[in-house]
């Protein structure tokens, strides 16, 4: 791709998410969620990025199965649209928190982006590390049933099967998407020191750094909200009983 195309995917991914937080805005949302309506919608539209982008990811190693021999060199259009188009995503989410939600609440979340539009910039901008980027966008696999957990939780829907199950399924999925794919990743970026640049060796280094402490803790309140409190929540009634 070349940058005018980057620059226009970029720029057309950020206004299609606009266009997806309007639309959603239009329909109706759940009565126990009005009181934070700005937060539905954004955890709607990152919903509906997570969905494309997780599909998009897979079918990029399908279509392409030679990309996860080098990631590196290798790459297709069809892989470097999809960085671009993420990187949309998060710049209009970015800007989204910023002007939706305060500083001191959202502040991991921007760094967090900060760091992963740099991360595939680069990528885009030198033609080298799509794959890699690829690689980590198949964490939106896990992000699927994340914000699917979060928006029934704003439903108040944080009990029952549907909820158990999605709970169950996520919990799975962050351990294979989010902390195996990290961890390979960081293995692989130490493997293959000697091929990558210092400057782009830094910023991944510094970037899968933050990202292993964010998900880390995340992994942790997850387990501790769905898992460790309902047991022992089950517990004490066995005893009461």
């Amino acid at each position: 791709m070349e940058l005018s195309s980057v620059i226009l995917t970029t720029g057309a991914s950020v206004a299609f998410f606009r266009l997806v937080n309007a639309g959603i805005r239009k329909l109706p949302i759940p009565e126990t969620a009005h009181r934070n309506a700005w937060k539905w919608r954004n955890i709607a539209t990152s919903f509906v990025h997570s969905f494309v982008t997780a599909i998009w990811a897979v079918l990029c190693f399908y279509r392409h199965p030679e990309m996860a021999e080098d990631l590196i060199e290798t790459f297709s259009v069809f892989s470097q649209t999809l960085v671009s188009f993420s990187i949309g995503y998060f710049i209009y989410d970015f800007f989204d928190m910023v002007l939706n939600q305060k500083l001191s609440v959202s502040w991991e979340l921007l760094f967090h982006h900060t760091v992963v539009i740099a991360c595939f910039g680069l990528t885009v901008l030198t033609y080298h590390y799509v794959g890699f980027a690829v690689v980590a966008l198949l964490v939106e696999i896990n992000s699927v049933f994340l914000h699917l957990r979060q928006m029934l939780r704003m439903a108040n829907i944080a009990v029952g099967t549907l909820y158990r199950v999605n709970s169950i399924i996520n919990l799975g999925t962050y351990v294979v998407f989010r902390i195996n794919t990290l961890a390979w990743m960081t293995r692989w970026l130490v493997i293959n020191r000697d091929n990558v640049p210092l400057p782009a060796y830094t910023l991944g280094s510094v970037g899968m750094a933050i990202m292993t402490v964010m998900n880390i803790v995340l992994f942790y309140r997850l387990l501790r909200t769905d898992f460790l409190k309902t047991s022992t929540r089950e517990t004490k009634k066995d005893k009461d009983m």
